[in-house]
């Protein structure tokens, strides 16, 4: 079958999307909703085992718990980060003491996921055990939720951080009432922008594609612009 999406409007949409951090009070329509899990239902999946499972969360409480789970996870990641130094590397080119201090800040004290009950909705991923592909899967299905709610004119943030640390994952298990067999990749938030944040720049073509062999350039050096 055809597609009728040019490579243009398909790139800008990939183009567009943003990790969105801050949201209005407006809520999102249950119409919007529905696409946007419709949208997750058609990934693709590994021996078309779809063992993805969505879980909407509207309730003010039940954002606060996620919340609260999100920003100590991320404040215990980022707190070792930091001690053992890791971090420095990530921000080696951030010469402003100020801003150092604050992006440090920010992501030490957790703050960086606890955004989450900001969103009218957040939804829950969580997959099959005894499916070996879940991750990719989940993760297939994540991403094309974030693409279809930038083409509705939403916002997104995949956050994991809430269930990377397995006793975070059992605690939200429990408050969710997931069952046994199945495990919580990450949560997304969805809602309509308060603001729209600049592209993060990205690596070029040339220094992530390789021929043949892993380091071996396929593109040659391109011009010095990151910007996507």
């Amino acid at each position: 079958m055809a597609c009728n999406v040019s490579k243009e409007a398909a790139m800008e949409l990939v183009n567009l999307r943003r990790s969105i951090r801050n949201y209005t009070d407006t809520p999102v329509s249950e119409d919007d909703l529905r696409t946007i899990l419709e949208a997750a239902r058609q990934a693709p999946s590994g021996e078309n085992y779809q063992p993805w499972r969505f879980t909407v969360v509207r309730d003010q409480e039940n954002k606060d718990f996620l919340s609260m789970v999100g920003k100590a996870g991320s404040g215990r990641r980022f707190t070792s980060e930091l001690l053992s130094r890791h971090i420095m590397e990530r921000f080696v080119n951030l010469k402003d003491p100020e801003k150092r201090a604050k992006a440090f800040k920010k992501l030490t004290s957790g703050d960086v996921s606890a955004f989450v009950n900001q969103a009218d909705v957040i939804i829950l991923i969580s997959g099959r055990l005894d499916v070996w592909d879940a991750p990719y899967d989940t993760s297939a299905a994540i991403e094309n939720m974030c693409l279809v709610a930038t083409s509705l004119g939403l916002g997104t943030c995949w956050v994991g951080a809430a269930t990377l640390d397995v006793r975070d994952e059992r605690r939200i298990n429990q408050y969710f009432g997931v069952p046994a067999g199945y495990k919580s990749f990450g949560m997304l938030a969805v809602g309509e922008p308060a603001r729209y944040p600049h592209a993060r720049p990205r690596h070029l073509l040339s220094e992530i594609v390789y021929k043949e062999k892993f380091g071996v350039p396929y593109y040659e050096k391109e011009p010095e612009n990151k910007e996507a």
